[in-house]
């Protein structure tokens, strides 16, 4: 009997602790709610749009690099080409060339070929550009340049984004890092 009555007392104690006054939200609250959750951004979409070049919805910057060298071993000209097949236009800035000899990086901005600055550069879609590099001016730059077997050319978009890189060996190395 004893164990009835306990368990009738939690049974009306917990329908007390249940019964709460909560008050919702009105009808018409709920109506504003959905109209600024709906109409509010459709208005915006719709609206935003006027004067704007269309763009792909998933627009991607992508480019295709390629380094060649003039000789197998120890070059005096690279050419760099540079492909843009992305979905949108691209603006490059100055590609960075690296020196590297396994613990040792020497690193070099471009700027242009000839004594003419052209980047940072701007390329729409499909465009191709090339560039003429002579290792001779940085081997006068640092006579121990030479003994750095690997270039990696490094190009990044103007706001930071590195779009890609590519490596080139210059001499033969025991190991190919």
């Amino acid at each position: 009997m004893k164990k009835y009555f306990l368990v009738l007392i939690s049974i009306l104690s917990s329908f007390q602790l249940s019964a709460q006054n909560e008050i919702g939200p009105d009808g018409d609250k709920l109506l504003w709610l959905l109209i600024f959750l709906v109409v509010i951004p459709l208005f915006f979409f719709v609206f935003g749009k006027k004067g704007k070049k269309k763009q792909p919805l998933f627009a991607r910057a992508k480019i295709k690099i390629e380094l060649e060298k003039n000789r197998l071993y120890c070059p005096d000209y690279l050419t760099l080409n540079i492909n843009n097949i992305g979905d949108v236009d691209v603006d490059l800035d100055r590609p960075l060339m690296i020196f590297d000899n396994f613990w040792l990086k020497r690193k070099f901005r471009l700027s242009g070929a000839n004594g003419r600055t052209f980047y940072p550069l701007y390329m729409v879609k499909g465009y191709n550009h090339n560039l003429n590099i002579d290792l001779n001016h940085f081997y006068s730059y640092d006579r121990k340049l030479k003994r750095y077997p690997k270039i990696r050319i490094s190009i990044y978009n103007v706001k930071g984004r590195r779009l890609g890189s590519k490596t080139v060996y210059l001499r033969k190395t025991l190991i190919q890092f």
